[in-house]
């Protein structure tokens, strides 16, 4: 007898799904892991407090507040790039280092590409050409959400060294 086992992270996404995911398609298969990654590192953002925004574990890796803000920059540069879009954003947010302006950042960046997911099955599957790898748009939007995992995982291990509890571990 098989059983299906349904964490709680898989739950919140059914219930946090845009409506456009229930639709089917290209496109909206990639809006769960999207949504999921989207809600984990806005959620290690504003739980960081903002003294450990100069946190870095070692001395060759990025603060927590550079990570931020590299994860905003690279959001827009992923989903401009997948709808064909010049880059809205005229700001390097790896030069912010204000707490409450870098999750405003992070929370913009995310609505942006959250307008990306919006795309038709149709423009999805347009070729295009990123870092000299030949993807389509879906490809592209795959590729933010496989950065935007990587990167929280380095939030992860930051918040853990400075004993907090990253928003995919709570309850």
């Amino acid at each position: 007898m098989r059983y299906l086992t349904l964490s709680l992270a898989a739950l919140t996404l059914v219930v946090t799904a845009p409506p456009a995911a229930a639709q089917g398609g290209a496109v909206s298969g990639l809006s769960a892991p999207y949504h999921m990654v989207h809600g984990f590192v806005v959620g290690a953002a504003e739980a960081m407090p903002e003294a450990n925004y100069s946190f870095k574990p070692t001395p060759e890796v990025r603060t927590f507040g550079l990570l931020v803000g590299h994860i905003a920059n690279a959001n827009y540069m992923f989903c401009s790039t997948a709808t064909g879009e010049q880059n809205p954003n005229p700001t390097d947010f790896e030069k912010v280092s204000d707490k409450a302006a870098l999750v405003a950042a992070l929370k913009a960046s995310f609505d942006y590409c959250t307008k990306a997911h919006g795309m038709t099955d149709a423009k999805g599957v347009e070729p295009i050409n990123m870092f000299g790898m030949d993807l389509n748009r879906l490809g592209v939007l795959s590729f933010n959400t496989v950065h935007d995992a990587e990167h929280y995982g380095n939030m992860v291990t930051y918040m853990r060294l400075k004993g907090l509890v990253p928003p995919s571990s709570q309850p």
